[in-house]
């Protein structure tokens, strides 16, 4: 069965400065292993993509290293609004960090947020990473300033409830659900481990989980937020959060089709259409991947490509297996081998047209 490339406008490959967890080599490799063909990178390396020579020194490290297609985020600081602006039409969008996140590039002051918002294009997507009260101000802050806003990895149920309520309202707010969100709640922090089990947002009640599933309809887009750590620092005395999961994300959403709490159209629509439309990505060309929907097996961290070799979903059972992934024409998986070559990636510049806007709730 074929289904469009997959696109995650969500991951963290570590490069500059984590190397030893993930770079752009061994990261696209496992999005390519997981079906994905293009991939957003957010901008919290170290040192952070914040101006334009960081963007420029990430872009040349994709450029030589990358295996499937690609766009970088730039981090929004303190200092540095009007700087970025010019910056919209080389990045996928601009990231802005309101809560606590790995890294250095946190806002806590809103007259940077109202900086941001001010300077940035209309046309290049908002990304937010806020939770709680600062979510509802994120949203309240693109209505004030009539642009689109999209939310990363929503997570409690009146999170989600408060997103519906502003869709319903006409206000241009998109979102993402993690599949550690859905798939995983606090309950099972004992079987994964304390240390391992840090994630940001953390992991919600059974009741947030069942939000998140009861409005599928308000849910844009499923982003893995792939955030390696080694085992050794997760382990650790001060485990730092995140969670990989490009290789995995497919198998536990096959899964939910099985089991019939999706549909493949709901799948292709999360991780592939709308990304697309939201970051206003170009199309690629003869591109798509194949997978057998029926094939039963569990999920070995042994058998993963990413480089921190660990995943929270250790031995769960899923039901559907990525067999192929055609980039562009060529083969780039099969067999559970990746095939493409580092630096065959291509960059994916944002085409800049109408403003995205939110996916309309039914009434």
């Amino acid at each position: 069965m074929r289904l469009p490339g997959l696109i995650d406008p969500h991951v963290h490959l570590r490069e500059p400065g984590g190397e030893l967890k993930e770079d752009w080599d061994s990261g696209t490799a496992a999005a390519l292993a997981g079906g994905f063909t293009a991939v957003l990178a957010m901008p919290n390396t170290r040192p952070p993509i914040c101006d334009e020579t960081t963007l420029g020194q990430a872009l040349d490290l994709a450029r030589r290293k990358s295996r499937c297609d690609y766009a970088v985020f730039l981090g929004a600081g303190s200092e540095n609004a009007a700087e970025l602006a010019p910056l919209a039409r080389r990045a996928a969008g601009l990231k802005m960090y309101l809560d606590q996140t790995y890294g250095p590039l946190r806002l806590d002051d809103l007259s940077h947020w109202m900086a941001h918002f001010a300077a940035w294009p209309s046309q290049a997507p908002i990304v937010v990473h806020a939770e709680g009260p600062k979510l509802a101000a994120a949203i309240l802050l693109g209505a004030v300033y009539d642009r689109s806003v999209h939310l990363a990895h929503v997570s409690r149920r009146d999170e989600i409830l408060l997103i519906r309520r502003a869709k319903e309202r006409g206000l241009k707010v998109t979102c993402e659900v993690a599949p550690h969100h859905l798939f995983l709640t606090q309950d099972d922090l004992p079987a994964i481990g304390v240390g391992r089990g840090e994630v940001r947002p953390v992991l919600g009640t059974r009741s947030d989980q069942a939000a998140l599933w009861e409005n599928l309809d308000v849910i844009d887009c499923f982003a893995t937020d792939h955030a390696p750590h080694t085992l050794e620092e997760k382990d650790g005395p001060n485990p730092p959060p995140g969670f990989p999961g490009l290789e995995t994300a497919l198998a536990l959403f096959l899964t939910a089709v099985h089991e019939g709490r999706l549909t493949l159209e709901d799948l292709a629509a999360r991780m592939h259409a709308n990304p697309r439309r939201i970051f206003n990505l170009p199309a690629q060309p003869n591109t798509w991947i194949e997978v057998d929907p029926a094939e039963a097996w569990q999920i070995r961290a042994s058998e993963t490509f990413t480089r921190c070799a660990w995943t929270p979903f250790e031995g769960f059972p899923v039901r559907g297996r990525l067999k192929r992934v055609v980039l562009r024409g060529q083969e780039v998986y099969a067999n559970r081998q990746v095939l493409a070559q580092p630096g065959s990636g291509q960059p994916l510049r944002p085409r800049f047209g109408d403003p995205p806007n939110a996916a309309h709730i039914p009434d």
